[in-house]
């Protein structure tokens, strides 16, 4: 793989590699672009792939103003459109949430979404069972709070309960996490509000874009019933469920995740 850093932004690390249509990877919650080397191996001949370090993670630097979701979009737009205007969104978890909110503010510049792991509403509510136990919310919280690295050590290893290959796969996260940064405190502080406070549901009828939705079948992170309702409140989307998979199925079951993305992508393009 031949990546070039594109330093568009000084403190926002960005990887361009491949020739083909632009696909933009926005990782997860504590994670880096370091998550994504399989994938773009297996698709840069097909595509030009935009990874993205979100801000505070792996080698992009902490600000304030990515603290709130719609300025963390701003932040990394304003990067990416020094290298691409027209583009297709891959979110994973926490970047599924952004690629939603980026696709909603901005329709004109995103071509197709494919969504993995996602979930408009992190929390369960009332009215949303498909969510995460306001209390295991408020335990991640506490722990973050006291000790970021172990905190985020148990998180990586929920991300693969029930996968198969889950030992392989839990290499590939620690490794990510180890070898290209761990993201600073206040990044992890604000995406774990992020992901406790937002709820994208009202946002989705507006959302024409074309969307792949793919889940893990025995995902506790994510449960595969919150993928399959945000498909089906979004007007243009299809859902597919990876059996025997957990939380990353683009690690557990690369080939046929590969498949996927790129007969979704290679589908009829927008005008």
């Amino acid at each position: 793989m031949n990546a070039d850093p594109a330093r568009i932004d000084p403190l926002l690390n960005l990887q361009v590699c491949g020739k083909g249509p632009d696909l933009v990877l926005l990782h997860g919650w504590g994670l880096n672009l370091r998550v994504w080397d399989r994938l773009t191996e297996a698709l840069e001949s097909a595509f030009r792939l935009i990874a993205v370090d979100l801000p505070g993670h792996g080698r992009s630097a902490w600000t304030e103003d990515a603290r709130d979701p719609m300025g963390l979009i701003r932040r990394v737009h304003e990067a990416v459109s020094a290298v691409s205007t027209r583009y297709s969104l891959l979110g994973w978890s926490l970047g599924g949430q952004l690629a939603l909110q980026w696709a909603a503010s901005r329709p004109s510049e995103v071509e197709r979404l494919i969504l993995v792991a996602t979930t408009p509403l992190f929390s369960a509510r009332p009215d949303w069972p498909h969510g995460m136990a306001p209390e295991v919310m408020d335990r991640f919280s506490t722990r973050l709070a006291t000790d970021y690295r172990r905190t985020v050590s148990e998180f990586l290893e929920l991300q693969v309960r029930g996968s198969a290959g889950s030992a392989a796969v839990l290499e590939a996260l620690r490794s990510a996490v180890f070898s290209h940064g761990e993201a600073a405190a206040e990044a992890l502080v604000a995406g774990l509000d992020t992901l406790a406070r937002s709820d994208l549901r009202p946002l989705l009828p507006g959302i024409s874009t074309p969307a792949l939705v793919l889940a893990g079948q025995y995902d506790r992170v994510t449960p595969p019933s919150a993928s399959r309702a945000l498909a089906e409140a979004l007007p243009d989307a299809r859902y597919v469920e990876f059996r025997r998979a957990a939380h990353a199925p683009f690690l557990s079951h690369p080939d046929e995740f590969v498949r996927l993305v790129v007969e979704f992508m290679e589908g009829e393009r927008r005008p």
